[in-house]
């Protein structure tokens, strides 16, 4: 790759990401209107998941990490401590996961699937480990119910929606020719 080529690459890496943290800020307030299951949906997950897919995990790392301490310095919400600290943590898994994961592994539909599910979990348990060592922290306890609450049981509308929408999107974005990770990062020849 030529030095011109893997700038303009950079650059639109960059615009990318700035897009995906912009809809990450913006999201919320579109499912938010659902009162019911608006923050089950996590909408945030969403764009820090797509960073990684599409730009790759150095991005999805950054933007999944900055979202949600830049929406609770900017909105609030989520409250910075323990909430936008920790999603922090799992968003930023979420995005490196999925780049990293989608860079090393064969570009097909099976691996896209396994692709998100281990990127979830991953970010989940991450959620989890912060969660525990933040309220360690403060003196207060987190248990395994809550951890079951918070990364499973009140997030299933979101896990659905991620199962189903980021498969269709990140196949969609790809055949348009939109993703940024190189065919020769991904493993294939």
């Amino acid at each position: 790759m030529q030095k011109n080529e893997a700038k303009s690459l950079q650059i639109r890496r960059m615009t990318y990401a700035a897009l995906y943290l912009a809809i990450a800020m913006v999201l919320p307030f579109i499912t938010g209107q659902i009162p019911e299951i608006g923050a089950m949906l996590c909408p945030m997950h969403i764009p820090a998941l797509l960073c990684g897919f599409m730009c790759g995990w150095p991005w999805g790392l950054a933007v999944g990490f900055i979202a949600p301490l830049l929406r609770s310095v900017v909105f609030g919400m989520p409250a910075m401590f323990p909430g936008a600290v920790a999603m922090a943590f799992e968003l930023a898994v979420y995005g490196g996961m999925a780049g990293f994961l989608r860079q090393k592994l064969p570009r097909k539909k099976g691996v896209l699937y396994t692709v998100l599910l281990i990127s979830m979990v991953a970010g989940r348990l991450v959620w989890g480990t912060v969660r525990v060592i933040l309220a360690g922290l403060s003196g207060s306890t987190f248990t395994w119910a809550l951890f079951l609450a918070g990364a499973v049981t009140n997030a299933i509308p979101g896990i659905i929606l991620q199962l189903v929408l980021i498969p269709v999107l990140v196949l969609a974005m790809e055949r348009a020719g939109l993703s940024l990770i190189p065919q020769e990062e991904s493993g294939e020849p």
